[in-house]
């Protein structure tokens, strides 16, 4: 009798030892790493597949914001001590609050997991607009249709934040629906910003995928960036934005499209700008800019010469519009409102450094424009 007890002492500890909860300290293996990305990693523990994605300050002027979603795979139940958010098994049904976010699915061919987005009519996706009828349109800032969001039954829903914490945040987490910050549009490098999709793919099931296809990316990127510093020597001045009001906006030296101006082979006109932000400059510095400028960039909503004259008629004297050498990120617009430059380009850096290329070195690359066109 007092064998079988033992026995039964002992199968009772074997089971309780196989099932051992982990603790949330234990899951510090690293799963992914970001080259370029500072918001973001993906942490494991050993001899477990479920994840831990750690998002780090998702929002403007956020500091030591630290956001986590615990990816639950095989049944492996939470660590204690995590008090974060929570998915059971890889996304599929998800709600996007950016386009940037549909086209990161799009890359890994997983967009059809989306069930909800914000702005249906801006979207450029033809995966997402194929489907239109099928998807639901949850709304804007303080405008969501929380009863449709239910309906959807979404598995998590892709947050952003712009000043602060989503206005959508305390509500999700009173419905107990999932969510996690992506915080691309945070990170001032273009392949920072693309190596995002990583983190979604973790999120639906295809990390692999993910770090195969930014992998892809990267390469592509930093081989025509590495070609432009190889065969460059003329460096043209470039112009950027137009006026909003009677004020321009020039962004900052470390700023995206900067960057990408500069491994284009190109001179941002106003990289004093060491602020971290875009400075508000009046039209008559900027009219000085543009007049040194050899090459006009995004002016606004500018379509042609004629369209751009009537909203800067000061500017038509200037060299860069007497020579045509303005160029605009609108060739991939929407009837809708929508600019896939802003969609999709955020996760082909490479493809928008081409067309950067092509304008200011027309002669190191031959493809057409993909994201740009002159104005004429």
């Amino acid at each position: 009798m007092r064998s079988c007890s033992v026995i039964l002492f002992l199968a009772l500890i074997m089971v309780a030892c196989g099932n051992r909860q982990e603790n949330i300290n234990e899951f510090v293996s690293d799963v992914y790493t970001p080259v370029y990305a500072r918001g973001f990693s993906i942490s494991g523990a050993e001899g477990k597949r479920s994840t831990l994605l750690t998002v780090s300050n998702p929002w403007q002027g956020a500091d030591s914001v630290v956001v986590s979603l615990f990816i639950s795979r095989d049944g492996e139940p939470v660590p204690d001590g995590f008090e974060g958010q929570v998915i059971y098994g890889d996304a599929a049904r998800v709600i996007t609050m950016s386009s940037t976010q549909i086209a990161m699915l799009d890359a890994i061919g997983e967009s059809r997991k989306v069930v909800g987005v914000s702005g249906l009519g801006f979207i450029s996706s033809p995966g997402i607009r194929s489907r239109r009828d099928s998807i639901g349109d949850v709304g804007y800032d303080s405008n969501f249709n929380y009863e449709l969001i239910m309906s959807l039954d979404p598995d998590i829903v892709l947050l952003y934040g712009v000043n602060g914490a989503s206005p959508v945040e305390s509500k999700l987490r009173e419905l107990d629906i999932p969510f996690i910050y992506i915080g691309d549009y945070l990170e001032s490098s273009p392949l920072g910003k693309a190596e995002w999709m990583v983190a979604l793919a973790e999120i639906v099931g295809r990390r692999d995928d993910g770090e195969k296809h930014f992998k892809e990316i990267a390469q592509s990127y930093n081989s025509l960036k590495e070609l432009v510093s190889n065969a460059v020597e003329d460096v043209p001045k470039v112009m950027l934005n137009a006026p909003y009001g009677d004020t321009w906006f020039m962004p900052a030296e470390d700023n995206y499209s900067v960057q990408l101006i500069r491994d284009a082979g190109g001179e941002y006109i106003y990289g004093r700008n060491r602020s971290g932000i875009s400075v508000p400059i009046d039209i008559e510095e900027a009219y000085m800019l543009c007049s040194d400028a050899d090459i006009w960039l995004n002016p606004g909503s500018a379509g042609t010469l004629a369209e751009l004259a009537v909203a800067c008629p000061k500017f038509t004297d200037t060299d860069c519009f007497r020579s045509g050498h303005i160029f605009n990120n609108t060739r991939r617009s929407t009837s809708g409102g929508g600019n896939d430059y802003y969609e999709s380009g955020v996760v082909n850096p490479d493809m928008v450094l081409r067309d950067l290329v092509k304008i200011f070195h027309p002669g190191l690359v031959h493809e057409e424009f993909v994201y740009h066109k002159q104005l004429n």
